[in-house]
């Protein structure tokens, strides 16, 4: 098994060259190199959570400082980090009996005491939230299973009380990585299948006879309208071509290959064509937590011209990409400059040089930008795997899945 500070190494490395881009398969590669980092990690016999959420920090900073743009590394880094404090708390309170949901006979089926289901992170965390703030309607809807049991403490005798509660301390010792990494392999899971999930709502929210417009090349925005299609709608979309890099060509003749009707038009006849539309859906690079949306260029455009003409603005965005941070935060990049020469070509450049001044400076500047900013009341829905939601809602969904201490990445030897 390779070293896993090589495999974090390798990680950073290919993140600032470039070589891996895009929220999704960023989201995916960070939650399977954290799987392994942690399923190496050797941890202390005594505060294994704040040790193993100390280790996962140094590797999220290492992360999140390679890329910040990329803002799908950290929300990824956090969610682990939620899930170590909700397996701590789960299995702590599995230990003590803090939520007192064990069976009354304490007498009966002793010996198959530590084969007892342990009850799931995920409902000891639903109760906790509830203790501290009225419930989200997420929290209402989380799957509490009803035969989990928690295991309590034996009755066999004073002799063997000591030796139960260091059985107890070696269970949790092996069960705490155990628990984190299987629900770590379900993000993973619920991060490539998310997709799947906002699809099954497309019928919905499409309609017959309806004109939809997009923009850019998002993969959730193809299956939603492919799912529409198979639910026998028939709907026209318009796909703004995505200059500079023009996207749109290529995503427009795969929904028409795959037997939607489909027009091209150019990114500056939105504002024409917008009147014509019912609904615009959309891809999001990442959702922040006041309900704005960091997407490709040129969708604030798109956004403003539904806004003007009263046609809902749709956003498709996994969970994963709910970022906990605010646009004004000092820890998120919202933009990246891409290069010049996906507008002219550097050949271009030579007959705008200023020799004259002996420094050979250009005299013509090219700003490519990657994102733009779509502010939150010009989102009229976002549909994730979770649901539908507004976007007034986002920052009591974010709250669900991250946890309040995790929201600036930083080790506390290093604050």
């Amino acid at each position: 098994m390779p070293d896993v500070h090589s495999l974090v190494n390798e990680f950073v490395i290919k993140l600032n060259k470039r070589q891996i881009e895009g929220s999704k398969m960023t989201a995916k590669l960070t939650a399977e190199l954290l799987r392994s980092f942690i399923s190496q990690q050797r941890l202390p016999h005594s505060n294994q959570a704040g040790a193993l959420i100390d280790a996962v920090k140094a590797v999220g900073e290492k992360l999140i400082a390679a890329k910040p743009v990329e803002l799908a590394a950290g929300n990824v880094v956090r969610r682990v980090l939620h899930i170590i404090r909700e397996e701590d708390i789960s299995l702590t309170n599995a230990a003590v009996g803090g939520l007192n949901l064990a069976s009354e006979s304490d007498d009966e089926d002793g010996n198959d005491e530590y084969d007892r289901p342990v009850l799931s992170a995920s409902a000891v965390a639903a109760a906790a939230r509830n203790a501290l703030r009225p419930p989200s309607l997420q929290t209402l809807l989380e799957d509490i299973p009803h035969s989990a049991a928690v295991p309590h403490p034996s009755s066999s005798g004073g002799d063997s009380e000591g030796k139960s509660k260091s059985a107890d301390k070696n269970s949790m010792t092996r069960k705490l990585k155990h628990n984190v990494i299987e629900v770590v392999n379900e993000l993973i899971q619920e991060i490539s299948t998310c997709h799947e999930q906002i699809a099954e709502q497309a019928v919905e929210h499409i309609h017959h006879n309806e004109v939809i417009l997009t923009l850019g090349s998002s993969h959730t925005v193809k299956e939603f309208l492919l799912a529409a299609k198979e639910k026998k709608r028939s709907f026209r979309v318009f796909v703004a071509e995505g200059a500079p890099r023009y996207q749109g060509h290529a995503f427009a003749k795969e929904l028409a290959t795959r037997g939607l009707q489909t027009t091209v038009i150019t990114d500056s006849a939105v504002f024409a064509m917008i009147s014509r539309v019912n609904m615009v859906i959309v891809g999001a690079h990442a959702v922040m937590a006041n309900g704005g949306v960091i997407a490709p260029v040129g969708l604030n455009m798109v956004a403003l011209a539904a806004k003007r003409h009263a046609v809902p603005f749709a956003v498709l965005a996994g969970v994963y990409k709910l970022c906990p941070l605010y646009p004004h935060n000092p820890e998120v990049l919202l933009n990246e400059l891409k290069s010049p020469s996906e507008l002219l070509d550097f050949g271009e450049f030579s007959d705008c040089l200023d020799f004259g001044s002996g420094s050979g400076s250009p005299l013509i500047h090219v700003v490519n930008p990657a994102f733009d900013y779509v502010p939150p009341d010009l989102v009229s829905l976002f549909i994730t795997d979770t649901g539908g939601h507004n976007p007034s809602y986002i920052y009591r969904l974010i709250a669900d899945f991250y946890s309040p201490d995790d929201l600036v990445v930083r080790r506390k030897s290093a604050s």
